[in-house]
């Protein structure tokens, strides 16, 4: 699918360091406000991204690699593309088991806080939740 066979570079990057470095045809992004798409030269930009999945084309008739990523920022600027996020899985690598028991342990510490038994921090029991979807919607399990 992709499309002239020119390359840029490209990084995806988590806190914990980059997860793709290298060279690719194009890659996918989820945007705030839907998909955006980038092939070589394309005019600079920077965007917000939202939970979902990212997936890079590197070319040469590799086949893509998709991963489950979290909100973060992406910019292109003179053939280089970086995405920022908070956490990539790549798709092959999601763990279903865990990533459900994450979703059903979250889910019980979100109940348990709207009950007034837990004083854990909604926000990152809710974006636990969010990551887990993600990695079961990426998995074609969500």
């Amino acid at each position: 699918m992709p499309g002239t066979g020119k390359k840029f570079d490209l990084s995806l990057v988590t806190p914990d360091g980059a997860v793709y470095e290298g060279q690719a045809e194009m890659i996918i992004v989820p945007g705030q406000i839907g998909e955006i798409g980038v092939l070589a030269r394309h005019a600079p930009l920077i965007a917000t991204l939202k939970a979902g999945s990212t997936r890079i084309h590197p070319g040469d008739g590799a086949e893509a690699v998709q991963y489950a990523t979290g909100p973060g920022f992406f910019q292109v600027l003179n053939d280089r593309a970086i995405a920022l996020v908070d956490a990539a899985v790549a798709a092959h690598e999601i763990d279903l088991d865990a990533a459900q028991a994450q979703l059903e342990a979250a889910q019980a510490e979100l109940e348990a806080i709207d009950r007034g038994e837990s004083t854990a921090d909604r926000w990152q029991i809710e974006q636990r939740i969010r990551h887990a979807e993600n990695q079961l919607d990426v998995s074609g399990h969500g």
